[in-house]
């Protein structure tokens, strides 16, 4: 190998140990990535950043920016109508939600489909007294699965469309993907409802009949004994506070403002602070029974003479919320003191210090309180998903005609390529502002940045994988560790390395890595690279070993109340058949 070879490997397999690890935001290590290439050499300076101007990074956005769209134009409010009337039996119902994410999700980003039906999702699972954990994991995959079938269901497409632009001189259509990826999302949900739930640990489907959208075993919160307490003078054992099984005391806070544990003999006194563990419905009791009150983030919300106007909601944190590694402090000065953190709940992992003291990550689901008129807002300047229905929206009407309408209209013009896919949404997206679906503010705050520049600096990265040679090289132990130069061995074997890469890597830079090995190995064996290019849009895709390997995974963990191990349990079955599946069609309609 020459140096430069060794080099890009280097700094690309530490690129791939960085995102697997997950200490670092993917974005910060891939531009770490783009800046060692550039010191080494590796891509000339003039060239650094032409990855921000791709046609592909354009597409993403484009995307992203047409998902809230169609979630402002009223979608998920018709969606949650036709569930109403439906009174659907629970596997009817799983498989309804299921399907209906799936569809989304294969025109709209992945996880947009996924916060539009996570609502409604957590609303049906109240109406029918269904354990969350039987339909959550489903609805996380099939928004995933739904993906496969078009060009703009997922980034991993689109880079791999770009890609097949940049060195053979034509991208792929909307529906080219259609053919092989229809087929394994529609075997991939059928799969989820009649078994793959069935897989997913017993444990977890443990709710009981009274299943409330609040019931979340771990969730830390904090009461304290007021003046007018009448458990003040009382020993703790004597309360029901350590007598309830649902309810579990870990502590009290001292004078500095720590948790330090408490003995059960300890009298209660006005002022005390005390650090639980437990359902919000079960410690209502201590607040109306004994005179308890609960401790927020945010006081003064209380104080306001409309207390009618309050109301309490859950969220959970996603990838790109500004909480993500504060602290409450934070969370004050973020919402301006309009929202109060009731409760928080982490289920991975028991907490035991202060509410106040913990650090937010992704998949936290947040008890706020706050009022109704702006609590909509809030969550979406906080990065929040929702867990129950949100207040509807009185200054913006439902627009679903004009909104379904300008999108197909962009599909069709991208079809007939009278226009490129950028140019076309870019219409789309002016016509949702003049028609008032989506804000202006809201075009740059609805982007995913960080994908964004995950996208724009590893662009740069995967070309410098070619000009390096350094492709040629891993074609070369690739074809080695197959035993033989047979095609269909190189496919499968490409196909399952993007798979477990995937599943620990986001799914765009594992496009990214693969698509040039990909059509390297194509034309060290003078075949086509198109099977491999969709080899390689399917297997990024299949992230459905571990919660980390795709977001929809993250959000569903703590309301689903899911382990780590839980996800192999449905995931490892779903991806061999996917696999079993996917060779034989791409091999059919896109021959070697």
């Amino acid at each position: 190998m020459t140096t430069p070879q060794i080099q890009i490997l280097l700094v690309l397999f530490a690129s791939l140990i960085l995102f697997a690890w997950g200490r670092w935001r993917y974005d910060l290590v891939a531009m770490f990535s783009l800046l060692a290439c550039i010191l080494l050499g590796l891509v000339p300076e003039a060239e650094a950043f032409h990855g921000f101007g791709h046609p592909a990074v354009v597409t993403v956005i484009a995307v992203l920016i047409l998902s809230q769209g169609l979630q402002n134009a009223g979608v998920v409010n018709r969606i949650a109508e036709l569930f109403k009337r439906a009174q659907p039996s629970p596997t009817l119902l799983l498989a309804s939600l299921t399907l209906i994410v799936t569809l989304l999700s294969a025109f709209m980003n992945n996880v947009g489909a996924l916060a539009l039906m996570l609502p409604v999702t957590m609303m049906a699972a109240e109406e029918y007294k269904i354990p969350p954990a039987r339909l959550l994991m489903p609805l996380a995959f099939g928004s995933i699965l739904g993906g496969l079938a078009t060009l703009i269901g997922t980034p991993p497409n689109i880079i791999i469309s770009g890609y097949r632009a940049d060195t053979l001189g034509n991208g792929y259509s909307m529906f080219d993907f259609a053919p092989v990826g229809v087929p394994v999302a529609l075997l991939g949900v059928a799969f989820i409802v009649l078994l793959g739930w069935r897989l997913i640990p017993q444990q977890r489907m443990s709710g009981d009949a009274s299943f409330k959208l609040f019931q979340i075993e771990s969730y830390l919160t904090e009461v304290r004994a007021t003046e007018n307490c009448n458990c003040v003078g009382e020993r703790l054992s004597d309360l029901p506070l350590i007598a309830h099984d649902a309810i579990e005391l870990l502590g009290i806070a001292d004078a500095n403002g720590f948790m330090r544990t408490i003995a059960e003999d300890h009298r209660v006194r006005a002022g005390d602070i005390f650090i639980l563990r437990a359902d919000p419905t079960e410690i209502s009791p201590l607040i109306d029974k004994y005179g308890f009150e609960l401790v927020t983030t945010a006081t003064h919300i209380y104080e306001e003479p409309d207390q009618h106007s309050l109301m309490m909601l859950e969220g959970v944190l996603t990838r790109d919320s500004p909480l993500i590694g504060r602290d409450t402090r934070f969370l004050r000065r973020l919402s301006g003191r309009s929202i109060a953190l009731v409760g928080l709940a982490r289920k991975d992992r028991p907490m035991v210090p202060r509410l106040r003291r913990q650090i937010f990550r992704i998949g936290d689901v947040l008890l706020l309180q706050g009022h109704q008129e702006t609590i909509d807002e809030q969550f979406k300047q906080l990065g929040l998903l929702p867990l129950a229905t949100r207040p509807l929206r009185l200054d913006r009407p439902p627009r679903v005609a004009i909104a379904l309408l300008s999108f197909g209209a962009a599909v069709v013009l991208a079809m007939t390529h009278l226009l490129t896919l950028p140019v076309a949404f870019t219409i789309a997206i002016i016509v949702y502002v003049f028609a008032g679906i989506i804000r202006v503010r809201e075009i740059y705050s609805q982007v995913d940045w960080s994908i964004i520049i995950l996208l724009g600096a590893m662009i740069p990265v995967g070309h410098a994988l070619e000009t390096t040679g350094a492709t040629i090289r891993i074609t070369e132990l690739l074809i080695a560790l197959a035993g033989g130069d047979s095609p269909v061995l190189i496919l499968v074997l490409i196909m399952v390395i993007t798979m477990l890469l995937s599943s620990l890597v986001n799914n765009a830079a594992t496009a990214l890595v693969m698509a040039p090995i990909g059509v390297a190995a194509a034309e060290s064996m003078n075949v086509s690279p198109d099977p491999f290019l969709m080899a390689i849009a399917i297997g990024a895709s299949c992230a459905f070993l571990t919660p980390i390997g795709h977001q929809s995974n993250t959000l569903v963990m703590a309301p689903g109340g899911y382990q780590f191990g839980d996800y192999w349990r449905m995931g490892l079955p779903l991806e061999l058949l996917i696999l079993v599946l996917s060779i034989p069609l791409i091999l059919l309609v896109w021959p070697l």
